[in-house]
C-alpha cells in the first residue's frame, strides 16, 4: 500500500482496493463525512466513516485542523462534486486540534485576521493556492534562466555599498548598541566592528551580478533584499525577493527582448501548470471586484490579464513619446489624474502607466530612455546628455513590474555621474575596475518577485503573497 496525495487520488476514476492518505481535517459532518486536505490541491477528498464500526472517543478527536492517517478503499463517490471518495477502514489521529481555540475555522476570515495567523493561513484555499503559485513561479524562473544558458549567482546579503543610492538600508553591526566605540570625531568607530567597516543588508544584488556577467557572460541572482523604508502601503515590504539577470555584450534592445521573453515564459508556465489554482483565484477576484464601485472595477479577469501578457507583443515607447501622449490625453486635460502631467522630466505614477497599457496601447508597454535625473547612477547616459538607456515594463492593473537598463560602461562618464550625486569612488572601487579592465556594453533588469506573484494571483496586498511579511513594526513569526 503506497501513500498517495489527495491530488493523485482525485485524478483517479477507478476503484482501488487499498489506499492510504495523510492530511488535515477541514470539516467532519454528520459523524460520517471527513473533508481531508494535504496541501497538494485546493480540493478536499471525502473520507466516509461507518461510525458504528469506530470508537466514539476516536471520532470525537476528528476535529477541524486535526492531522489524521486514513486507510481504506477508493470507490466511486455517492455524492456530487467529485468522482471518487475513500471508504475508511482504518483511522489514526496523528495530531489533535482543539476545536475551541483553533483559529482557522470553516468560515470566511478577513485577510487581516489571517496575517495575524500567518503560520496557519496556508490551510485556507486562498493562501494554499497563492503559495503553490509562488512555488511554481520560482521554479519557472530558475528553469527559464537555466534553459537559456544563464549561471545562477548568490549575491551577498551583507554589503558595504548602497546599489540604489537611496540610503534606506538596515545596518548590520556586532557593536554594543548602548556603548559603541567612538572615534576622535565622536562618531561610531566602525573600524572596531565585525567587518571593520559600516555594513548593511543588501537592497540589490545587481552591482555584484555585473562583476560575474563580465566574466561568465550571462548570470542571474534570485535572493532576498531589504529596504528600511518606513512605508505601510499595500505595495511595500521591508524584506522581499529580487530576480536580477545581467548579461555581457547586450545593449538596451537586447535587454528589452530578454525581459519580454522572460515575462511571457514564466506566466505561460503557470497558465499551463496551475490552472486549478488560477481558476479559483480568478473567481475570488471577480467576487471581490463586484463589491467595488463600477468605476474602480478591472476590465479584465485575472486569467484574461495573464493571457493579455502572453498573447500580445509589448509596445516599445520612449519616455518622451509617452509624456506627449499623457500630456494630451483626456484624463490629463480634464484633470482626472491625481497627478497631472505638465512637463517633460516628471516621474510617472501608476495611474499614468496603467492608462498607457489599458487605455491607449491596449497591450503591455516597455518605456525607455528616461530622464537621467530620475534614474540610478549606473544607467548609461545617452548622447543627448539628458536621458539614460533605462527601460520599464508596464502591465495592466499594476503599472511598472520590471525595471532595467543598459549599464554605463565608460569609466569617465560613470565617475562623473557618481560625483554628481556624491557617491565616493572608494566605496565602489571594484565596480569601477570593471570599466578599467575589459569594459564592454552590458545590460540587465530587476523584477520584484512579490510584485510578480501579486500580478499572477490577483492579490491586492503584497503582505499576502510572501509567507511571513516584514513591515514597519511587524517582524512576527
Amino acid at each position: 500500500m503506497t501513500l498517495k496525495t489527495v491530488s493523485e487520488l482525485l485524478s483517479k476514476d477507478i476503484i482501488i482496493p487499498e489506499v492510504e492518505i495523510k492530511g488535515w481535517v477541514r470539516t467532519f459532518r454528520a459523524n460520517r463525512f471527513i473533508a481531508l486536505n494535504d496541501g497538494s490541491t485546493l480540493n478536499n477528498i471525502q473520507c466516509v466513516v461507518d461510525f458504528e464500526n469506530f470508537d466514539e472517543a476516536l471520532l470525537k478527536r476528528v476535529t477541524t485542523g486535526a492531522a489524521i492517517h486514513v486507510k481504506g478503499e477508493l470507490v466511486e463517490s455517492q455524492g456530487k462534486g467529485q468522482k471518487v471518495e475513500i471508504k475508511v477502514n482504518e483511522l489514526i489521529v496523528l495530531g489533535d486540534s482543539d476545536p475551541d481555540s483553533y483559529p482557522i475555522q470553516p468560515k470566511k476570515h478577513s485577510f487581516e485576521f489571517l496575517r495575524e495567523n500567518a503560520h496557519l493561513r496556508t490551510r485556507t484555499n486562498t493562501f494554499s493556492a497563492v503559495m503553490r503559485l509562488r512555488s511554481t513561479l520560482s521554479f519557472a524562473i530558475h528553469k527559464y534562466f537555466n534553459d537559456n544558458g544563464f549561471y545562477y549567482m548568490h549575491a551577498p546579503i551583507i554589503t558595504g555599498s548602497d546599489a540604489e543610492g537611496a540610503g534606506e538600508m538596515f545596518k548590520v553591526s556586532s557593536l554594543d548598541a548602548k556603548n559603541p566605540p567612538l572615534n576622535d570625531e565622536g562618531k561610531v568607530d566602525y573600524s572596531k566592528d565585525f567587518f571593520g567597516k559600516e555594513t548593511n543588508l543588501t537592497v540589490s544584488g545587481q552591482l555584484e551580478a555585473e562583476t560575474y556577467a563580465m566574466s561568465l557572460g550571462k548570470v542571474y541572482t534570485f535572493g532576498p533584499t531589504f529596504r528600511a523604508e518606513n512605508s505601510n502601503t499595500s505595495r511595500h515590504l521591508a524584506e522581499f525577493w529580487m530576480i536580477e539577470p545581467e548579461v555581457a555584450f547586450m545593449d538596451l534592445a537586447g535587454n528589452m527582448d530578454l525581459a519580454e521573453d522572460f515575462m511571457k515564459s514564466v506566466i505561460k508556465y503557470i497558465l499551463d501548470n496551475n490552472r486549478e489554482d488560477l481558476e479559483f483565484l480568478d473567481k475570488r477576484l471577480q467576487d471581490e471586484e463586484k463589491t467595488k464601485p463600477q468605476a474602480e472595477r478591472s476590465d479584465m479577469t485575472l486569467i484574461e490579464k495573464l493571457n493579455f501578457v502572453t498573447d500580445n507583443n509589448f509596445k516599445r515607447v520612449s519616455y518622451t513619446e509617452a509624456i506627449d501622449i499623457l500630456r494630451n490625453c483626456k484624463p490629463n486635460k480634464k484633470k482626472k489624474f491625481k497627478y497631472i502631467i505638465n512637463e517633460w522630466g516628471t516621474d510617472l505614477q501608476s495611474e499614468h502607466e496603467r492608462f498607457l497599457v489599458e487605455k491607449h496601447f491596449k497591450c503591455p508597454v516597455i518605456l525607455f530612455d528616461y530622464p537621467a535625473n530620475i534614474k540610478a547612477f549606473y544607467m548609461r547616459l545617452n548622447e543627448d546628455g539628458k536621458t539614460v538607456r533605462a527601460m520599464d515594463i508596464l502591465f495592466p492593473g499594476i503599472g511598472e513590474i520590471v525595471g532595467g537598463a543598459q549599464r554605463e560602461e565608460r569609466l569617465d562618464v560613470l565617475k562623473e555621474r557618481m560625483a554628481t550625486i556624491n557617491i565616493p569612488e572608494d566605496d565602489l572601487w571594484w565596480y569601477l575596475d570593471l570599466r578599467k579592465y575589459g569594459t564592454a556594453v552590458h545590460s540587465g533588469f530587476g523584477l520584484g518577485f512579490e510584485r510578480l506573484v501579486m500580478f499572477a494571483t490577483g492579490m491586492s496586498n503584497i503582505r499576502d503573497v510572501i509567507p511571513f511579511p516584514r513591515t514597519p513594526q511587524n517582524a512576527e513569526f
